[in-house]
């Protein structure tokens, strides 16, 4: 491995600007807020530059570290201070970088007036140092103190407004969820360690490429305890209530959530996938995790009325989309989703203020008769037959990648909908060829931009020992057969909210209940605190999307 310290070096920038902001006294921020705002602007700013400037160093060339001081721990092997530069922690800089400059920015005059506004910008810095410690770690165990500071951090911008019970409700719940994660990633970091005497990440990688390497028990209990972690940092079922009630917190907090920190746990499982790929337990409980969670979430969604619960519905649903991908081995194509998921939530979240403006917008009715079967086939025979099409062009096959044509089910189905909207209008209305060749355009993007992201992380993933197996053809069996229903039932759903029952469109608005019931044994277990009542009351606090509200 190369030992050019300039892209790690590099690297330490961007989380060294922010830790520099987040250390500011909490008084002296409130005291001087502008001074404190302009400083967390520049910072963020900055880091992004420098983000920018360890990809520009190092590419997506092989893996480069930079240990600073190592500390010796026996059979664990060496706890150093180290920096490790590779495709995936140049991706993942930018993204963050990116997301928390234009959040900074944004809270500026968002939270413009907030009597806190100084205590905001520091721990939204200290939040930020902390995940992107997270990214650059080159050592699991620092990975897992960068892992348990962001929550930690996080806790202080979600109780931003102590004042409000239902604010201290959901982060309480995101606290106890974060600790049995936190609990979760220490053990397996034990276990590795014990395992194959090291915690380097460049170290892991090397032990675990060897073929024929046989695995012991320990890594595949390691694996199961990733799993847990990474699933109750991105929400999923049926610890996923908190995300959904976290929207007391100013909207910057919102963005910054949805947009970086859930996705830790997508991070979290494709950093460690010499290990994940090595254990088809690990890799069934997430595809399993994700079909469940993605299930529920996407039903669920198209019941709410709160375009932000929705958002926060849909960022659930797209959490267990990428775990499903992670447990197919699709570490590369989880990667893309994390990119795209994250720039699209930051952008709706930062301007759902004015989202209602597109529930004005007229919409295409569907037809008198409910939903037409035939039409639908229709529409599902050509979007799948344009993804098949573009995926042979590419190399794709049921036999050379089952799992990566499972995955890309979603797309065949996003694509029908836009052909099924077109058969659905007037005859003679030329509209079906312009979603014919808009479709197009989407699985052309979806298996280019796979080829990219598959080509930028070759060196940064281990990819699954038998991608061609009979496991993960039953795998991507399962998750073609659950799409289809999905599908199915959504559109039902749309057509006609009562067709299924009239009991199960007020139950789906309810979250089929799931969260209350684990609301009611975390409060007999481990009782929220009482709301600060003697806090002043948040500014604007009556206003959804203002300054005080989220």
């Amino acid at each position: 491995m190369p030992h050019d310290p300039l892209a790690p070096a590099l690297a330490l920038i961007p989380p060294l600007l922010y830790l520099l902001v987040g250390l500011m006294p909490a008084a002296w921020a409130n005291a001087r807020a502008a001074t404190m705002s302009t400083l967390a602007t520049n910072a963020a700013w900055a880091a992004l530059a420098g983000a920018a400037a360890t990809a520009i160093a190092h590419g997506f060339d092989s893996a480069q570290s930079w240990t600073i001081h190592p500390v010796a721990m026996g059979s664990l092997g060496s706890f150093p201070l180290a920096i490790y530069v590779n495709g995936l922690t140049v991706t993942m800089l930018l993204l963050v970088s990116f997301v928390g400059a234009v959040v900074t920015r944004y809270a500026r005059p968002n939270l413009d007036g907030d009597p806190n506004q100084g205590r905001f910008h520091k721990w939204l810095a200290m939040t930020l140092a902390a995940i992107l410690t997270l990214i650059v770690s080159g050592n699991l165990l620092l990975f897992a103190f960068a892992w348990i500071a962001t929550s930690l951090c996080l806790h202080q911008l979600l109780m931003f407004y102590r004042e409000r019970p239902a604010a201290v409700l959901a982060a309480h719940k995101k606290f106890v969820a974060s600790r049995i994660g936190d609990v979760s990633l220490l053990c397996a970091v034990a276990l590795i360690g014990s395992s194959l005497h090291t915690l380097d990440f460049a170290g892991m990688f090397h032990v675990l490429a060897t073929p024929g390497i046989r695995v012991p028990a320990s890594l595949d209990l390691a694996a199961l305890l990733i799993v847990v972690s990474a699933a109750l940092k991105s929400a999923q079922f049926p610890f996923h209530g908190w995300l959904i009630q976290v929207m007391e917190a100013p909207t910057p907090v919102s963005a910054l959530l949805h947009a970086g920190i859930v996705n830790a746990g997508a991070f979290l499982v494709v950093r460690m996938s010499p290990v994940i790929s090595h254990s088809e337990t690990a890799r069934c409980l997430l595809v399993a995790i994700g079909l469940i969670t993605l299930a529920l979430s996407s039903l669920v969604m198209l019941t709410q009325t709160s375009i932000k619960v929705s958002l926060a519905w849909s960022t659930t649903a797209q959490m267990g989309f990428m775990l499903l991908e992670c447990g197919l081995g699709l570490y590369s194509l989880a990667i893309l989703h994390v990119v795209t998921h994250s720039l699209y939530k930051a952008h709706a979240f930062l301007a759902s203020g004015s989202s209602v403006d597109t529930f004005r917008a007229p919409v295409l009715p569907y037809p008198r008769g409910g939903l037409r079967l035939d039409r639908l086939l229709l529409a599902l025979l050509t979007g799948s037959a344009l993804t098949l099409v573009t995926a042979a062009a590419f190399g794709i096959t049921a036999h050379s990648a089952p799992a990566l044509l499972a995955a890309a089910t979603v797309v065949a189905i996003a694509t029908s909908q836009l052909l099924l909207l077109a058969i659905t209008e007037t005859e003679g209305n030329p509209s079906f060829p312009r979603a014919l060749g808009l479709g197009i355009i989407v699985v052309l993007a979806y298996f280019t931009l796979h080829a990219g992201f598959e080509a930028a992380l070759a060196t940064s993933v281990l990819p699954v020992p038998d991608p061609k197996g009979r496991f993960q053809a039953v795998l991507a069996a399962t998750v073609v057969g659950v799409f289809l229903v999905l599908l199915v039932v959504q559109r039902i759903l749309k057509s006609d909210p009562t067709a299924l029952g009239k009991g199960l469109y007020l139950h789906l608005y309810n979250g089929l209940y799931v969260d209350v019931y684990i609301t009611r044994l975390l409060q007999r277990v481990w009782p929220s605190p009482p709301a600060d009542m003697g806090s002043p009351p948040a500014p604007f606090a009556t206003i959804p999307g203002t300054r005080g509200g989220s």
